[in-house]
Formats: C-alpha cells, structure tokens, sequence
C-alpha cells in the first residue's frame, strides 16, 4: 500500500464515519437508560478486550451492566468493518452473503456422521484434520438423491486469483455447541460449492484475542477442542490480516482509539463522569 498504510485513506473514512454513527446511536439509546454505575468487582480482569479498551473509556470499564451491553453491541461492528477492509483488497465481498444448491443427500449425512466423530474424538483428545473431513463429504456426494441446501457466510470474498473466502465471526469464547454448529456450516459451505481448499476457505474467525497477542496465548478450550482449531480458526490479527494484508489489525485497532477518543468526553458525560483530565 502507498505509505505503508494496510487500510488506506477512503477505507478508513468509511470505517470512521460507520463506527461514529454507531456510538451515536448507542449513547442516544443509552441517554433513557438508568445512569445509576457500580462497578462489577467480579468481572474477569484476565481477558483482553482491546477494540473495547479503544472505544469505552477507562473510568466505564468494570461497570458490569454497562460494559455487557457496550460489549454485545461493538461485536456487531466487526462485520462491516471486515467488509470495508475486504472491498479495498479484493474483487468482490459481500456481508450475509447466501449461497445454496442442490446437493447429495447422502453427502448431507456425512457432514452430520463427521461433525459427531469430530466431537466423539474431541472429548478423547483426538483431532481430524478438516481436510479431510471435508475431502470425506465431498466424496459422498455421489449418490443421485438430491436435497436443497443453504448456507450464509458472515463475510465472503472473491479474491482476484478466483479463490473464495468464507467467514463466520463469533465472540472469541464462543460455547460447545457454537463451535459444533460453525463446524458443521463450514463443512456445508464447502459441499455447496463442491470444492476443497484452497479453492475454497471457509474459516471460524474470532476478531480478537482475549489472552494475549500470539495464537499460543489463547486458552479457551471449547474452541480450541471442538472446532477445527488448527486448520479453519483464525485469531486476532490473523483474521484481519488475511483479509487485508499485514499490519491491518493494528491499523484498524488504531482507528478506534481515534474515534473512541474523540467520544471520550460525550460518553463519559452521557453517564454522569467527570474526566479526571
């Protein structure tokens, strides 16, 4: 990129003007609500959450009811911002893309019969590769019973070597059966298109690391057992990385500190705080 810049000027525009209407709308909600704070002296200090240390200032963090809620609602902003970064990078992305076919029903219970012996061997600490499980659904994809079949990716992107990208985005402590459920979908979207990868790369992606900054810094076992961890999860930076290029992670990272100290003030206002500056 020209200067050295992964997100470049009109994509960090359109991030900036996006996440200002959202903490707008937010503290517009907000202003109705009971502005009575305590803070929540049982809230788990040891997790990370840096794209919220960037937006919600330091004196509202801890405030338990508050902090859920600005929490859940922030994690809405992931997607556009991932398809911001996608379009400046690639020929085509789209957020909620669907896609469907016509496909085997037998293929259909194979991704069933894979996604149960993935768990079954999960809880032994055994792993399958994904390769391989999607190499075993294509396969049964033979027969000529044919059942409709949909899948939506939360991001998809056509790269402009012909390769396609699917994402699902989670929390980065998602529950068991999520993981369950994002494995199966993966498997789904590649019987859909009926290709293995790399053609094709359907991925969990987990928009940050609440434990540290290398991937050997996660610790949160129900993904790390019952997803395709090492294949088709991707962490932090090496989510947005991949769509962008190097260093986007941090790029973006740094563009809501930028907004989110340009709404100190009004935010800290909205609930009563005076600024200790």
């Amino acid at each position: 990129m020209a200067g050295g810049d992964p997100i470049n000027y009109k994509t960090q525009e359109q991030i900036k003007s996006y996440l200002r209407k959202f903490i707008e709308k937010l503290l517009s909600e907000t202003k109705g609500d009971d502005k009575k704070v305590s803070h929540d002296s049982t809230a788990n200090k040891a997790t990370l959450k840096p794209f919220h240390a960037a937006v919600l200032p330091a004196p509202l963090r801890g405030i338990s009811e508050l902090e859920r809620k600005f929490s859940a609602r922030l994690g809405s902003t992931f997607e556009q911002c991932a398809l911001f970064i996608a379009r400046q990078y690639h020929r085509d992305a789209r957020r909620n893309h669907k896609i469907s076919a016509q496909v085997s029903k037998e293929a259909i219970d194979a991704i069933d019969a894979q996604v149960r012996n993935f768990e079954r061997m999960a809880t032994k600490g055994q792993r399958l590769a994904f390769a391989d499980m999607v190499n075993s659904v294509l396969a049964a994809g033979a027969s000529s019973a044919t059942q409709f079949l949909e899948a939506t990716a939360d991001i998809y992107i056509l790269t402009h070597n012909g390769n396609e990208l699917f994402f699902e985005i989670k929390s980065p402590q998602p529950n068991k059966g999520q993981c369950l459920e994002v494995t199966q979908r993966l498997l789904r979207i590649h019987l859909i298109k009926g290709k293995p990868r790399p053609e094709v790369q359907a991925y969990f992606a987990l928009p940050y690391n609440p434990y540290g900054h290398s991937r050997e810094d996660y610790q949160w076992n129900y993904a790390k057992n019952y997803a395709p961890f090492e294949d088709a999860v991707l962490i932090g930076a090496e989510f947005w990385n991949l769509i962008g290029g190097e260093g986007t992670y941090e790029a973006l990272l740094a563009i809501y500190e930028e907004v989110g100290r340009e709404f100190e003030q009004k935010i800290l206002q909205t609930f009563g705080i005076r600024s200790s500056s």
